[in-house]
């Protein structure tokens, strides 16, 4: 049994499923534009050039599902990827933009809020935060939405390998005192490094248990 709980059956499951079909759907970039609403979705959400690319890449075995990229704001639109048919893994924009305008940044940032809100499916947001940085206001900013709207989030920490083991132990403790009463945090803290494929077993194992609640 792994150190959060999941069994080798469980973990093996996961693996399984994210091995199989996982295809691009669409961009969307007005709510009127989302797909039907008849399947788990999980979205992932973070600080512009915070890995989630990378980590999208390295959660489902692949090496180009999602562009990764060196300039922020890359992603700007909600992308919308088919594992199957039973799950959908959702890309939402990188907030914290550079080079990009206010009018732009208000658009994308009304239409994550109007999708959180208004999407029964949605079972959980991961966001990912730099393990080096840490949570940094912006990123607080996306808590206190995702609070709000009632939506279950739960932090992943991009980047592990690229801090000290007991660096890693300090931030994952000071997040976890961060979110302890914040009420639709998950208490358990994913670390992950994409580059290193570290810690992807348990969140596959995390992601997978949704389906089945």
């Amino acid at each position: 049994m792994s150190e959060t709980g999941f069994t080798d059956a469980q973990i093996e499951a996961a693996r399984i499923l994210f091995s199989g079909p996982c295809d691009f759907m669409l961009g969307v970039v007005a709510i009127d534009g989302l797909p039907p609403d008849d399947r788990v979705e999980v979205a992932f959400a973070g600080r512009s050039n915070v890995g989630k690319s990378s980590l999208l890449n390295a959660l489902t075995n692949r090496k180009s599902l999602a562009r990764t990229s060196n300039t922020p704001g890359r992603t700007r639109e909600l992308n919308f990827f088919a594992l199957g048919d039973k799950l959908r893994l959702v890309d939402l924009p990188g907030y914290g933009y550079a080079q990009v305008s206010r009018k732009q940044v208000s658009g994308w940032t009304s239409l994550i809020k109007d999708y959180l809100r208004g999407r029964p499916s949605l079972r959980r947001v991961f966001v990912l935060i730099d393990s080096r940085h840490g949570l940094k206001p912006k990123d607080i900013e996306i808590l206190d939405i995702l609070d709000i709207a009632a939506v279950p989030y739960q932090i992943v920490l991009t980047k592990t390998d690229k801090i000290k083991l007991q660096a890693l132990a300090a931030i994952k403790e000071k997040t976890q005192t961060a979110i302890a009463k914040r009420p639709a945090a998950h208490p358990v803290i994913h670390a992950t490094s994409s580059e290193k494929k570290l810690g992807f077993e348990n969140l596959r194992a995390d992601i997978a248990a949704l389906i089945e609640s």
